[in-house]
């Protein structure tokens, strides 16, 4: 059936049995990671599944190893009214570990990842991606190499961010520019290094950032609809509508970092002129800052930028509020185009928040309609590591596990 105006076919599938116990299984499984520690009857009222469906997907999570069952603290021992002692259920720590890679063009990090978002350990490396296929497979090598030096269990999957275009159907990167990759097969190499890992995932960061705020996130307030806005190199966006990734024909949704901020503007190193990036940025941030002293452009990071403005240094600070300025522009399309509840802000910049937040703030209210003024709520993250490396965790345990969710 081919809907007018499309050029593809819908594809529709009957749901069999085994289909919605899958589903079923991924929504419990899910309702148990969000809200741990919770009893068989917390999960039967929040999912509206009968009693029998949960009890017996509840067994089978548990005789996988995946949760454990705890007698619930502070009650009297003894049968509830419901004719069996109260059990609460929860992740099971330790057993289901996945592989984490993050590559950045100047440190690419390593982690070996929980099934609640745990950092068990982690690494560094100095990025060197010629020849990138070399590169790739060093840090499958040390990744593994972890497990073993920590006497761990095997990795049920691996899962990698890169900044760029990624075919994660294929774990393909298209094209990185700041890593100078093009049509890198990333998943075919760690599968040659690592034949025994069942699983592997590929995505671009801002998208992985995205989906480990919404899992893993600590933010006091339900994340529905909301931007992770992801300012290092470059600007990424991950765009999460209705607590689902929002991708786009190509994988491509979310690259507003090279939306036109000010025509005929810096050229950016897309080859435009006045993209967002190009004004937003830590390069832009530390070009600023250095073109300001004019002086340690060589060596000057925007972790130097931050440590002179808490010095206070005129031009840091300077610097950083006009950053704040350009996010707050940015962002002010980013609200028109996709609504959002909420944007959560990730990078480096967030260490100098109260630097960068009053800027940003008042150009957003300039610059938004006024009906969404007293709706906007701007965030840094609340992920205590880069967000793009729980976020390659994410992405892989997601394929492991199901991301099916309630709406409560």
């Amino acid at each position: 059936m081919t809907h007018p105006g499309k050029t593809k076919p819908y594809r529709i599938t009957g749901a069999n049995s085994r289909t919605v116990r899958s589903i079923n299984r991924a929504v419990i499984f899910n309702v148990i990671r969000e809200r741990q520690p919770i009893s068989r009857a917390g999960i039967a009222r929040l999912t509206r599944l009968n009693k029998s469906t949960v009890s017996s997907i509840v067994s089978t999570l548990v005789s996988e190893d995946l949760i454990f069952e705890k007698p619930v603290q502070g009650r009297t021992p003894g049968r509830s009214a419901f004719g069996r002692n109260p059990i609460d259920l929860g992740l099971k720590k330790g057993t289901n570990l996945v592989g984490a890679i993050s590559f950045d063009p100047t440190t690419t990090l390593l982690a070996v990842v929980d099934i609640d978002g745990s950092i068990v350990c982690s690494e560094e490396i100095a990025t060197d991606v010629r020849p990138d296929a070399a590169f790739i497979a060093r840090c499958a090598d040390r990744l593994v190499s972890l497990l073993g030096s920590h006497g761990l269990p095997p990795f049920r999957g691996i899962g990698v961010s890169v900044a760029g275009a990624v075919d994660p159907a294929r774990a393909h990167v298209v094209l990185s520019s700041n890593l100078g990759w093009e049509d890198v097969d990333v998943g075919e190499i760690i599968r040659q290094r690592c034949p025994e890992v069942p699983a592997i995932a590929v995505e671009n960061d801002a998208k992985a950032s995205a989906f480990a705020e919404l899992w893993f996130g600590k933010h006091d307030i339900a994340l529905v609809n909301f931007v992770f806005l992801s300012v290092g190199r470059g600007i990424g966006t991950g765009i999460v509508i209705d607590r689902r990734i929002l991708t786009g024909e190509s994988n491509l949704a979310g690259e507003f970092g090279h939306m036109v901020l000010i025509e005929g503007g810096i050229r950016c190193g897309c080859g435009n002129d006045g993209c967002w990036e190009a004004y937003a940025s830590d390069r832009a941030t530390v070009a600023r800052f250095v073109g300001a002293r004019g002086e340690g452009g060589d060596c000057t990071t925007i972790d130097d930028v931050i440590v002179a403005a808490r010095r206070g240094d005129a031009p840091a600070i300077a610097a950083l509020e006009e950053t704040g300025r350009y996010l707050g522009m940015g962002i002010a399309s980013i609200r028109k185009a996709v609504d959002p509840g909420v944007i959560i802000v990730g990078g480096r910049l967030c260490a100098a928040w109260d630097l960068v937040a009053p800027g940003l703030l008042g150009t957003l209210r300039a610059h938004m309609f006024a009906g969404a003024r007293e709706t906007m709520i701007v965030l840094p993250t609340s992920l205590a590591v880069r967000p793009s490396l729980l976020g390659a965790a994410a992405i892989v345990q997601r394929k492991i596990f199901g991301d099916v969710r309630v709406t409560v």
